[in-house]
């Protein structure tokens, strides 16, 4: 049923009401609404397959974005059971003291209430997003790309399905935890980018545009992600055999994931061996996945933009840098802050990347595939935060809580 801006603030009003129920339920309660949520996707799984065929039958690209067939729906049940077994922060007392007026003070976790997730093509962020935020005491509103429409629409039945089980024995839960915005209606986003005071946070995931246009024009408090130009400096120290390996695996692994390598830079005494060793590489690694060579963009036949680009495809810009220096000040003009890589065999020259690269993640010869939610420990993602406030990087659980502080008192007052 397509939502309509008349209805949207009392949808919103009401999400707002079930989020206060939703902060007070136990660990307990919160893993049997997942354990409902596993049963009703895989009661509905046939049908979420046939809705994402439609979709991708659809769409003009990022199929791959946007695939979610029998496989990657299992492994995201799989990932909801793993939610189930993680540390539940809420309720956690990060610190106690006594005053010497006798007033104890706690700084306890808590929700951050309702969270607005705006996002694009992939059917399993609808998932993951609704899940850590439930598991975290949140309800959540969810507003999918069109072009996961059908896809997003079938899993959101399975989750009101399992919503409408779990308020059978848990007081004031009930499907209104989860409001999907089934509408391409672009109104629609801005009318809920103006409801401060109902929705706590919103966050963004996806291109570069989606979240610019979420900071101009929200009036809620934004978390961005997503968004990367990643970057992987293979250093004059660099074990080459290594750093192709490395470039290999963080461009070709995935192409369509916001870790994937977009600009190689390489320093001018090794740029002439290391090249052909790339170009072997990365063939043999396209061969394998059905894919045309990837496009390697050099600096003889490198576009304006390139090296400003996500691809999210078998593109790669490379630059010969002449120093760390070179390679730092390149990463610092055109990094959007997710995840830049360092390979080199000099543990002064990393220590100093690692240092200098003001990024979520920086990595010393390890694959930028690896910035993950679950390859951190953390369970399934909302997201890879590139801001400074509030949480960095991959962020999950804890990530969607804050704080308050609980003061116990025995009569006390302020002295004038």
């Amino acid at each position: 049923m397509n939502t309509s801006i008349s209805k949207l603030r009392e949808e919103v009003f009401t999400t707002k009401e079930v989020s206060r129920q939703l902060g007070l339920l136990t660990t307990h309660e919160k893993n049997m609404l997942l354990g409902y949520v596993v049963q009703e996707l895989r009661l509905a799984g046939d049908a979420i397959v046939r809705a994402n065929e439609e979709d991708l039958k659809i769409a003009a690209k990022n199929h791959d974005r946007l695939r979610f067939d029998h496989g990657r729906l299992e492994m995201s049940i799989r990932e909801i059971e793993q939610i189930m077994t993680l540390k539940d922060f809420v309720g956690e007392v990060i610190e106690e003291t006594r005053r010497p007026n006798g007033l104890k003070l706690e700084r306890v976790r808590v929700p951050l209430g309702v969270i607005l997730m705006i996002y694009e093509a992939r059917p399993n962020v609808t998932i993951d997003a609704t899940v850590l935020a439930l598991k975290s005491g949140n309800a959540v509103i969810l507003k999918g790309g069109s072009e996961a429409i059908h896809t997003n629409r079938a899993i959101v039945e399975a989750i009101h399905a399992a919503l409408r089980c779990a308020g059978e024995k848990m007081r004031g839960v009930n499907e209104h935890a989860v409001t999907f915005v089934d509408s391409g209606d672009r109104a629609i986003v801005s009318e809920l980018l103006q409801m401060r005071g109902l929705i706590d946070v919103v966050i963004p995931r996806g291109g570069k545009w989606l979240i610019d246009m979420v900071k101009q024009e929200s009036r809620i408090p934004v978390i961005e992600t997503g968004a990367s130009v990643v970057h992987m400096y293979v250093d004059e120290f660099a074990n080459l055999d290594m750093a192709r390996d490395l470039a290999v695996n963080a461009k070709t692994r995935r192409v369509a994931v916001c870790n994937a390598l977009d600009v190689l830079l390489v320093h001018e005494k090794v740029s002439e061996k290391f090249f052909p060793m790339l170009d072997e590489g990365l063939r043999k690694s396209s061969e394998e996945r059905g894919h045309p060579m990837v496009d390697v963009r050099s600096d003889e036949r490198r576009g304006d933009g390139d090296f400003d680009t996500e691809f999210l495809d078998y593109t790669l810009t490379t630059h010969i840098v002449s120093s760390l220096d070179d390679a730092i000040s390149h990463i610092d003009e055109h990094s959007l802050n997710h995840s830049e890589c360092i390979v080199t065999d000099n543990v002064a020259r990393a220590e100093e990347f690692l240092a200098r690269v003001d990024s979520a993640c920086v990595y010393w010869n390890a694959s930028t595939q690896f910035s993950d939610g679950a390859q951190f420990g953390l369970g399934a993602e909302i997201g890879i935060a590139t801001q400074k406030l509030h949480v960095r990087g991959p962020f999950a659980l804890e990530g969607l809580t804050t704080y308050k502080w609980k003061i116990r008192g025995n009569g006390q007052t302020r002295p004038l």
